[in-house]
Parts: C-alpha cells; sequence; structure tokens
C-alpha cells in the first residue's frame, strides 16, 4: 500500500510560483519504479492531467502548463516536485498526486492510476 501527501498549495497572484511537493510512504515505495503525475480538478470540471514523470524519468506535460511547469524528482525517492511559474488564474483548481505503473501511450489516462493523495488547493488571483 502507498500513501500519498501532497504540500506547498495555497494562494498566489497571477505570475507567481508556486512548489507542490509529493511525498510517498508504505511498503518501500521507490519513485524510480512508478509513474508519478499530477491532475488537478477546477470546480465543475473533469480532473484532467497537468504533467507526469515516468519511471525511466522521461516527462511529459498538458499543453496549458508546457514551459510554466517543470515535473521533477526529489532529493529522495519517495519525493516528486512540480514547479509552477508563470501561474494564470486558469489554474486555480485542487491538485492531486497519483502514481501507478501505467504504460507509456496511456501515462495521461487518470484510470491507470492506482494510488491518489487527497489533494492542495492552489488558488491564483488576477
Amino acid at each position: 500500500q502507498v500513501q500519498l501527501v501532497e504540500s506547498g498549495g495555497g494562494p498566489v497572484q497571477a505570475g507567481g510560483s508556486l512548489r507542490l511537493s509529493c511525498t510517498a510512504s508504505g511498503s518501500t515505495f521507490n519513485s524510480y519504479e512508478y509513474a508519478v503525475a499530477w491532475f488537478r480538478q477546477a470546480p465543475g470540471k473533469e480532473r484532467e492531467f497537468v504533467a507526469v514523470i515516468s519511471r525511466s524519468s522521461r516527462t511529459y506535460y498538458a499543453d496549458s502548463v508546457k514551459d510554466r511547469f517543470t515535473i521533477s524528482r526529489g532529493n529522495v525517492r519517495t519525493t516528486v516536485v512540480l514547479q509552477m511559474d508563470a501561474l494564470k488564474a486558469e489554474d486555480t483548481a485542487v491538485y492531486y498526486c497519483a502514481t501507478g505503473r501505467p504504460i507509456l501511450s496511456s501515462i495521461r489516462d487518470r484510470n491507470l492510476y492506482s494510488y491518489w493523495g487527497q489533494g492542495t488547493q492552489v488558488t491564483v488571483s488576477s
């Protein structure tokens, strides 16, 4: 069993930055053995893919965040970080960390992730 905890959310002004962290615990989790992704859900909208780092450390981004967000592994094997720069009002959402072992061609599919965190709120004011 894997437990995920997100941190780092909060209010920020448009154009600002936030750094979200996803920390895993339980069993012998090693982020290099799983894909770790970020999804987000705004009020009244479906949960959508944001970014993912694969087991081989390849990174993929949603078009809406490409060149503004960066996903990376932290200094320890149980942490993945999402650096968010040049934030926009439309980035406002609850951000969720998820992990699993989806095949590469479906790595953006939220249904293929087995473990999820509780989410952290990001609010960008314009």
